[in-house]
């Protein structure tokens, strides 16, 4: 992928696999946008390298169109949206309604509006992207978490929808990963029993969807389309 004088921006990128795409990013030249919930150490050292880092807060209509106004006042192009943000609930008793809000303003809802508002931005860089970072477990559904499930779906829904509404100036495409790294406080019991649910059995690293990410980035000619990276979880 040629180098953009166009920002990427990616959301949620303070941990884990958005801030290793980050850096990433930033290792290959590109300028970069961030957002952050809580303010990590890794959002410091993105900002050292940098990046532009603003907080935002997801789980409320006036919290996405805050930060579409934030972002607005920082940049009037983007090379591409990447939407990391992510939340990973459990409903409780008497809490199911409010659960379900806040997955599907942070899955749904934000995407959505930030798509929208933003198109303009997109449409001032060629090319221009977006990608959702979905998950494989809506494939199948959740017993134990179904309004993440479902809200992640509706993710899957709206990389459909956009790409059909943004064509051709801008491609829309997702990401669709299972398991890519433990947490550091997972047992050995744990990590045994997922490793087993891929027909691989490996934990890759987050290597692997920055290999896709860049892939969706680089290929002109595919729209509409998300990537599954499960280590052939549907085969077992």
């Amino acid at each position: 992928m040629s180098v953009s004088a166009a920002p990427i921006l990616i959301t949620g990128a303070s941990q884990r696999i958005g801030l290793y795409c980050a850096e990433r990013l930033l290792d290959d030249g590109h300028p970069l946008i961030v957002t952050y919930r809580s303010e990590r150490a890794g959002i410091e050292r993105l900002k050292q390298r940098g990046a532009l880092a603003l907080p935002a807060d997801f789980a409320s209509e006036a919290g996405i169109l805050a930060f579409i106004e934030r972002l607005k006042q920082h940049t009037d192009s983007l090379r591409a949206i990447v939407y990391n943000a992510s939340d990973w609930l459990e409903e409780t008793p008497g809490e199911e309604a409010a659960v379900f809000t806040q997955q599907f303003n942070v899955h749904m809802l934000a995407p959505y509006l930030i798509n929208l508002n933003c198109q303009a931005l997109l449409e001032n860089s060629t090319p221009a992207d977006i990608i959702h970072i979905s998950d494989d477990v809506a494939r199948k559904g959740s017993a134990k978490r179904p309004a993440y499930c479902a809200s992640k779906a509706g993710l899957d829904s709206l990389t459909l929808s956009f790409a059909a509404r943004f064509a051709p100036q801008i491609k829309v495409n997702g990401i669709a990963p299972a398991l890519i790294m433990f947490n550091t406080d997972d047992d050995d019991t744990y990590r045994s029993k997922t490793l087993k649910k891929s027909a691989l059995g490996i934990e890759p690293g987050p290597l692997v969807i920055y290999q896709s990410l860049r892939y969706l980035l680089d290929n002109p000619y595919i729209t509409g389309t998300t990537l599954t990276v499960n280590g052939g979880r549907h085969l077992k």
